[in-house]
């Protein structure tokens, strides 16, 4: 073994590694930063759970405890965690910082209406999926659920202007769902996602009442814009899977997109498009109005339409080319 020249790779890597250190835009090394622990925020999610939903994910031997007091108890457990972890995020505050103490304190004050909120997300999970059983299955099992949990919890942090806690929590549900939403989207009451899994929904993204996702579906930006990047989604709108909306573009109420399309243009209400990119093949009809009708298999064929009319297209041309008999007729 040549011990010789390992010492000396060591040392020469050693010796690039403290170059990297000092030349990083980033803090590499030395006293440690003050920032969030990330199993501390994992943390006050499950403690939310407990809050909102106790009889589901909260302590047995609490709950015996009158609905009142463990209430109570709970929220001072998750204003003095997320005081703390708030205040890792200002480093001009000191460990009594009175900001985080109020921004925690707002939180608490709008925990009644995230669960307000929850329960109709839950009711929209469970009656818009036939597959559902009940609701408490949908509450313990279902990701998209799980998903807009903790959206709803991070999303209110993002609306206190409270850095990096909103992103790690939704970074979180994505882990573990496959569910991308950023926590600066705004989303009404009655959100639904089916199945998730690959649902990305950017941060300027607002999306009206009883909207439904399915998986695979891009709400997201095309890269040219700044500011208002993402789409505008109006109520009762239904996007099939695997469909992208991309850009600050609106989407009326009522519109239904057709699984795997491409939306890059404004709809209008009442509308359904389908295709890539999407094109408008129906407004006005009743049929396809309502977001809860979960049958799409009576969309049109944009496709197969534009190759039919390709086909007979070329079909007349060769004919108008050729005259009334084939070339080898000819005289």
């Amino acid at each position: 073994m040549d011990k010789a020249k390992k010492n000396t790779v060591i040392h020469a890597a050693a010796d690039r590694m403290a170059a990297n250190y000092k030349r990083s835009q980033i803090p590499m090394y030395g006293d440690a930063l003050r920032m969030p622990n990330r199993n501390a925020v994992i943390e006050i999610i499950r403690d939310c759970q407990k809050l909102i939903f106790p009889v589901y994910y909260g302590d047995r031997d609490l709950l015996k405890l009158p609905p009142e007091q463990y209430s109570a108890l709970l929220m001072e457990h998750i204003h003095e965690k997320l005081t703390r972890q708030i205040t890792l995020t200002m480093p001009e505050c000191d460990e009594n910082c009175e900001v985080a103490y109020a921004i925690s304190t707002a939180f608490i004050e709008r925990i009644p209406v995230i669960q307000e909120l929850l329960l109709k997300d839950l009711s929209a999970n469970f009656e818009g999926d036939p597959a559902a059983y009940s609701k408490e299955e949908v509450l313990l099992s279902y990701p998209g659920m799980f998903a807009i949990f903790i959206y709803r919890i991070a999303h209110e942090l993002y609306e206190n202007k409270v850095a990096m806690i909103p992103r790690m929590m939704s970074e979180y549900a994505h882990s573990q769902t496959g569910i991308d939403i950023n926590p600066g989207a705004k989303i009404g009451e009655y959100f639904f996602i089916d199945h998730g899994t690959g649902i990305v929904v950017g941060e300027t993204t607002v999306i009206g009442d009883h909207v439904k996702l399915y998986q695979g579906v891009t709400l997201g930006g095309t890269g040219k814009d700044i500011g208002k990047r993402h789409p505008t989604l109006g109520d009762n709108v239904l996007i099939g899977a695997g469909a992208k909306v991309l850009g600050p573009v609106y989407i009326g109420d009522n519109v239904r997109v057709g699984a795997g399309s491409v939306v890059l243009k404004n709809l209008p209400a009442n509308a359904t498009a389908v295709g890539v990119p999407a094109e408008i093949v129906r407004v006005g009809n009743i049929k396809c109005c309502p977001a809860d009708d979960l049958d799409q298999q009576d969309l049109p064929d944009i496709v197969n339409q534009r190759i039919s009319e390709l086909e007979a297209r070329l079909s007349r041309l060769e004919a108008e080319k050729q005259g009334e008999f084939p070339p080898d007729k000819k005289e």
